[in-house]
């Protein structure tokens, strides 16, 4: 079939689905979708709370627990070792399905029955503060972390690191690294942007090879570097000497200088995909055959996804991968195959519209499924009567129009405010509203608590006793208090790094800030004379300087 455009039935706008694109459907047996695929996006957005934590105690055991739902939601809540454990069976909740009412209504009801799961978090050790997250120990307040040690403040990171903070999309190895972002097999290197292979390297972007710079970019295979100006071993080590690093008002003036080196001092490629061929979108690494994929490794095969390590011949979905294949509208689908439609689901097989399901196959509107097969509303069945039920299920969500499509806002479990779409798809409360999303009053944290306001915290690290770790202290740009642990002093101290002004979140959002949105502009080459075309994730007012690959190469490599 050829090309098609359609107008979405959620913004209005027209949108294109391509022949490649229906080729995919028909082999998924879906209709092609009725929103386009950013309205597709937002949809899936608004069911990853991946960082706003909470306590509460489990409805269980009694204990309390971290978790990722708020006290006031109306859910059952089990903390991890109890929803995994065999003290409940999620097939008690088992139900009929009835073909006078539409799926999504009976399905929420579903949602309300069975007990979740407080937070995702597997085969880790002393890593309560953890979502989405596997193998990992010592951790603190890391999302999407794995196999990782004595990490704290980290998203997205993929590979084996240690004994590092304020991590972003590390796709290997790195220890004792602070402040870092889209970087691999880094060491001892401080706020990084886009490091390779790098050694002591501090407030640097786009440097590969390297040892010992300081404030600069596009270097490759370089050794003491400042401010893109090579010296000896002994120059270079006088003028680092000149600066205390372990004041904080030293270190906010080298942050500004960081940023107005990427900003205006540096050559970005108009996208780094890296080992990639036929791909579009940004930060994409040993893949092929991609377009407008976004945060992706060892991708083939893929479209309109977002986060995704290790994923093959899937589309429209959202931080999923290792080892997943064929996967279209879902979000959070881990070691998955063959899985649509469905939410926060691992080590499964063939399952549409489940919510929550794992090390499960043949499951089709589940939620809190454990080790099950051929199932239906937590009901099993015999393998022909699962799938003759199944497939009258489908013609009667078809006929209600609620077929073909991830589940609506309306079946989110969590306040839009509370989601990665606060972040990346921001939306007004009244905005959130009318789309049919919820909206949560009761965020957490605290305000006007601070014992020790920021003004009063000592300016270098040499300074801080042991006490800090008893204070309340206030974020200088949000006032929410925050404080410090334990094994976070014991980092800064050995990074001579100074206690932050502010808290987590707000570190977290200004490491977003540093790196282009998840979209495409269509831009011409900044270089003086070249006339080359491209699909860049930096809009055409940003201050950047953005090159096509070719000037790119011949002006860093």
């Amino acid at each position: 079939m050829n090309q098609e455009t359609k107008n979405c039935q959620n913004c209005k706008k027209d949108f294109v689905i391509e022949s490649e694109d229906f080729a995919f459907y028909e082999k998924m047996k879906v209709p092609s979708p009725t929103w386009c695929p950013e309205c597709r996006s937002l949809r899936r957005h608004a069911w990853r709370n991946e960082r706003m934590l909470y306590r509460r105690n489990c409805d269980l055991c009694g204990k309390s627990t971290v978790t990722i739902y708020s006290s006031n939601k109306p859910y059952k809540v089990y903390c991890p070792p109890c929803w995994w454990s065999d003290k409940w069976d999620p097939f008690s909740y088992g139900r009929d399905f009835d073909f006078a009412r539409p799926f999504f209504e009976q399905f929420k009801e579903l949602q309300l029955q069975v007990p979740r799961i407080a937070l995702l978090t597997k085969n880790s050790t002393n890593s309560e503060y953890t979502n989405h997250s596997n193998n990992n120990k010592n951790c603190y307040l890391c999302f999407a972390v794995f196999d990782s040690e004595n990490v704290l403040y980290a998203t997205n990171v993929w590979g084996k690191s240690r004994d590092s903070m304020e991590l972003y999309r590390m796709t290997d190895a790195s220890e004792l690294c602070y402040e870092c972002s889209d970087s691999a097999r880094i060491y001892q290197c401080q706020f990084g942007n886009l490091l390779r292979d790098c050694t002591d390297c501090l407030y640097c972007f786009d440097c590969r090879g390297c040892q010992h710079c300081f404030l600069s970019s596009n270097l490759r295979n370089k050794s003491y570097v400042f401010e893109n100006q090579q010296y000896t071993k002994e120059e270079y080590e006088k003028k680092i000497a000149d600066y205390d690093l372990a004041s904080s008002l030293v270190r906010d003036k080298l942050y500004i200088a960081y940023k107005n080196l990427i900003s205006k001092k540096t050559v970005h490629r108009f996208a780094v995909t890296d080992k990639s061929v036929n791909v579009s979108g940004n930060m994409i690494t040993d893949s092929k055959n991609c377009k407008f994929v976004f945060d992706a490794d060892k991708v083939e095969n893929t479209k309109y996804c977002l986060v995704c390590p290790d994923v093959k011949d899937s589309m429209d979905s959202y931080h999923f991968g290792f080892s997943t294949e064929l996967i279209y509208e879902s979000h959070a689908i881990v070691h998955g195959y063959n899985v649509m439609f469905s939410h926060l689901s691992y080590d499964d097989s063939h399952i549409m519209y489940c919510d929550s399901c794992h090390n499960s196959e043949n499951l089709f509107g589940c939620v809190g499924i454990k080790h099950g097969s051929y199932t239906i509303f937590n009901k099993a069945y015999e393998a022909k009567e699962y799938q003759d039920l199944k497939n009258k299920i489908i013609e009667h969500m078809k006929s209600t129009g609620e077929y073909g499509e991830f589940f609506p806002f309306s079946l989110s479990p969590f306040g839009y405010n509370e989601t990665q779409g606060a972040i990346y798809m921001p939306r007004s409360k009244e905005e959130a509203v009318a789309l049919g999303m919820k909206w949560e009053e009761l965020v957490a944290g605290t305000f006007g608590k601070e014992t020790l306001p920021p003004e009063n915290i000592p300016d270098s690290i040499t300074d801080i006793s042991d006490g800090i770790l008893k204070e309340a202290l206030r974020c200088i740009e949000c006032n929410k208090n925050y404080n410090i642990v334990t094994a976070e002093l014991e980092l800064y101290r050995k990074f001579n790094m100074p206690i932050p002004r502010c808290c987590p979140q707000c570190r977290y959002l200004k490491k977003i800030s540093l790196r282009p949105p998840r979209k495409l502009w269509h831009r011409q080459c900044m270089k003086s004379g070249c006339t080359n075309e491209f699909e860049t994730s930096y809009a055409p007012e940003r201050p950047e300087i953005v090159y096509c690959e070719s000037c790119y190469q011949a002006e860093v490599a």
